[in-house]
């Protein structure tokens, strides 16, 4: 088995319903696969014993942690200073429209956001420090 030597990582805010903290996941995973693209993320396609195809899998372990609010915004500015990419989700990016979303989130300062998740990919170490105080999802 190879090493890694990126991290990939969520941290979402675990005083967040499932439903919605789920599905800020998903869209931090969307945007962020276009972002960095198919190899860095080591994304495979797996063939079962019948032939069928499995395409888009990272061969990455994906941890998914648990945080609240401003232990996500914190990891965020701390993701900036380090220069480690990253993506993240808001409270403003849940109201209305698509249109009403981005309204709302330039009309909101930072301070005021409600942080759902944030995903991490990076240089192992620096990404393992990062988020290494945080449990696991469950």
């Amino acid at each position: 088995m190879s090493t890694f030597s990126n991290k990939l990582v969520a941290v979402m805010n675990e005083k967040i319903e499932p439903g919605v903290v789920m599905n800020a996941l998903a869209h931090m995973c969307i945007g962020f696969g276009s972002e960095i693209g198919k190899e860095p993320l080591r994304l495979t396609k797996y063939i079962d014993a019948d032939g069928g195809s499995h395409p888009s899998i990272s061969e990455m372990p994906f941890m998914i942690l648990k945080a609240n609010s401003n232990k996500i915004r914190a990891t965020r500015e701390a993701a900036l200073k380090e220069g480690i990419q990253f993506v993240d989700f808001t409270n403003t990016m849940t109201i209305g429209t698509y249109l009403e979303q981005i309204e709302k989130t330039k009309q909101t300062k930072e301070v005021d956001l409600i942080y759902y998740g944030v995903v991490l990919f990076g240089d192992w170490a620096k990404v393992s420090e990062l988020t290494r105080k945080f449990s696991l999802w469950k």
